[in-house]
């Protein structure tokens, strides 16, 4: 019963890391990165659709990326919702694809999402510490059911499963932020 609960807490605090990586994968470096459109929404004959299914994603260029409609009507409808979008970049239509070229970040850029990413990595503990303490509240429950010391050895445990996925989530951090101040 408690390795149920255990097992069940690992699984649900490693979907809060993969979490986290994914919206870490979104924020912009001054790299391109197929990833960052996967937020992006295109109104296509007015049906909000997800451009990744609209579009093939190539990055011929480390600062280059191509998005290549698989229906050229939807062309302009593609432009509009990137250019829409909170990323910051400008597209250029050559009426068969879309170049979106990243310029180098500016060093106060560089700074806002570094900010924006911890806070995002702060989230991602919040999620992880909650999931302990509903874990936590489950194991103490079973308090008339299984022994005192079977219920210390669970929390110490979850703990320890805790501390390893916080730790993740902290190295996920720093290579962000390494990522964010490469020049």
């Amino acid at each position: 019963m408690i390795e149920d609960l255990l097992e069940e807490a690992r699984h649900k605090m490693d979907q809060a890391v993969e979490h986290v990586a994914a919206e870490f994968a979104t924020v912009r470096t001054g790299r391109a990165n197929p990833q960052i459109l996967h937020r992006v929404v295109v109104d296509y004959y007015g049906q909000p659709t997800p451009l990744q299914q609209l579009a093939g994603l190539s990055v011929p260029e480390p600062r280059l990326l191509v998005v290549q409609p698989y229906d050229r009507s939807a062309l302009p409808a593609i432009e509009r919702a990137i250019q829409e979008s909170d990323l910051g970049l400008n597209p250029s239509n050559d009426g068969s694809v879309i170049r979106l070229v990243f310029p180098p970040l500016t060093e106060e850029r560089r700074k806002e999402l570094i900010r924006v990413v911890r806070h995002m990595a702060e989230e991602g503990r919040v999620a992880v510490r909650n999931i302990r303490r509903h874990t936590k509240q489950d194991i103490e429950a079973l308090h008339g059911e299984v022994s005192d010391d079977d219920i210390h050895r669970a929390e110490k445990t979850l703990q320890e499963i805790t501390d390893e996925h916080i730790a993740r989530i902290d190295d996920l951090l720093e290579r962000k932020e390494a990522e964010l101040l490469e020049v």
